[in-house]
């Protein structure tokens, strides 16, 4: 049985199809565009299908989904999501149609030069979203603060008997805030109010993630990871979400890579440039992973705040856990003894904790 090597340009409303066939001189050729619906779907995976060939589709991966993935599995063909940014390019290329990158993915898929995401389970993906949305609730509250801090600050209130902000001591400052004007008065109370309605969202969507997490396929691999300093149940399910089986790496250079918490070079010949951090995967992650890289700046030791978490650890993972806070603590005071500045010691740190991260999922296994 013959494999016909199926690219598909997938948009909202449309999918545009091209085939490749099996060997190094097979024609590649684009068969025309279909509505985005399933029953169009079901009809294309028919006819291309019908003289007993196996199909072998892909597509990039973007905004639609992967709807379009569990529907040619279930219909017994091979499909892979591929990464839009690992897809090779001619230099010299200068016209981009949805045709010419169907043809592309189709003849590059049958050279096997497309490197596939990982594709989540439907559940896991529920959780994503949910996390993703935290974030995004989080990002908003953040400017809701600064919007009503700038608009104190045009009117020449300043905020002096502390340092912090959002403090009940603040909040007892804003409370005591009047203006003249009828209009400033409405617009620093709705400023108030959207501030209010944000950290509300946040809080309840951290606490929907924690009732959750314990129904998660990766629930032994969060609370392990709670272990590690620095890492609550937010960090770690942020991190599993995002990451997924951390099996399927085989180093824990290539979940670093993942991240995008290498460093990146540019050289040729004699010249040898290096380059800060490639910030090739998720900005959620590192940052993250960033925010809980300060916390390795202290001495290691288990405080309060998470001793719960590392006693419920396995022995192994405990280990791991102490192994961790030992190396990044004494990393990160050589970094700054030899004058790197705090920012990029902590990046190394983050990088670094990956390797940790790495080895607690290689001890954990999933539990469905």
């Amino acid at each position: 049985m013959s494999t016909l090597f199926v690219g598909l340009d997938v948009h909202k409303n449309s999918i545009v199809i091209a085939v490749a066939e099996a060997g190094r001189d097979g024609d590649v050729r684009s068969i025309g565009t279909i509505p985005n619906t399933p029953s169009d779907i079901h009809k294309m995976l028919k006819r291309l299908s019908r003289n007993g060939q196996s199909l072998d589709c892909c597509y990039e991966a973007g905004p639609c989904g992967y709807g379009l993935h569990r529907q040619i599995l279930e219909a017994g063909h091979a499909c892979r999501v591929v990464a839009p940014n690992r897809t090779p390019l001619r230099p010299g290329d200068r016209v981009k149609t949805d045709r010419r990158d169907a043809i592309i993915l189709a003849r590059m898929h049958r050279a096997g030069e497309l490197e596939a995401v990982w594709i989540p389970d439907q559940a896991h993906e529920a959780m994503r979203d949910l996390i993703r949305t935290r974030a995004a609730a989080k990002l908003q509250e953040k400017r809701m603060r600064q919007q009503l801090l700038s608009f104190l600050l045009r009117h020449g209130r300043f905020y002096t008997a502390g340092k912090q902000y959002w403090t009940k001591p603040h909040r007892r400052w804003l409370a005591d805030q009047s203006f003249e004007h009828h209009a400033h008065q409405i617009v620093f109370q709705d400023m108030v109010n959207a501030v209010n309605d944000a950290e509300k969202r946040h809080a309840d969507l951290v606490k929907l993630i924690s009732d959750l997490v314990p129904q998660w396929s990766l629930r032994h691999l969060v609370e392990a990871l709670c272990s590690l300093r620095g890492v609550n149940i937010i960090a770690a399910s942020t991190i599993m979400a995002e990451t997924g089986d951390l099996t399927r790496f085989r180093t824990p250079s290539q979940l670093m890579a993942y991240i995008g918490l290498v460093p990146g070079e540019r050289s040729s010949g004699d010249n040898i440039r290096r380059r800060g951090i490639t910030k090739a995967g998720n900005t959620e992650l590192r940052r993250i992973l960033t925010q809980t890289a300060w916390s390795y700046r202290f001495p290691a030791r288990v405080s309060r705040v998470g001793m719960e978490e590392y006693d419920a650890a396995p022995k192994s993972v405990r280990e791991v856990a102490w192994k961790a806070q030992i190396r990044l603590c004494q990393r990160y005071r050589a970094l700054i003894a030899r004058g790197k500045c705090a920012q990029i010691a902590i990046v190394a740190i983050a990088r670094e904790l990956l390797a940790f991260v790495w080895e607690i999922g290689q001890l954990v296994p999933i539990r469905p």
